[in-house]
């Protein structure tokens, strides 16, 4: 990877959880804020991996909810899931 390339991909990282509907990119790391769920940031991790959350996965926000916007539906690779948007900051895309 070039230089400028990857700053150019450093430069468009932002968390799932502030993404809108029809939102396409991938899936860069998963990094656990202290605020993102109750559960520990471990157990979170784990949750998001086995849901198909993994770095390199192409991800697409379908729909959001009526209230708040949350929770959201987001096909991740070829399955759908519906995740909090509290949950999905810990999941960052480019």
């Amino acid at each position: 990877m070039r230089i400028a390339d990857h700053i150019m991909s450093e430069a468009v990282r932002m968390a799932l959880g502030l993404a809108r509907r029809g939102f396409r990119g991938r899936i860069a790391a998963i990094e656990v804020p202290k605020t993102a769920s109750d559960l520990p940031a471990g157990e979170l991790e784990r949750r998001l991996i086995e849901l198909g959350f993994i770095e390199g996965a192409e991800v697409e926000v379908l729909h959001e909810g009526l209230f708040g916007r949350d929770p959201i539906a987001v096909r991740v690779n070829d399955a759908t899931v519906a995740i909090r948007r509290r949950e999905a900051m810990a999941i960052v895309v480019s």
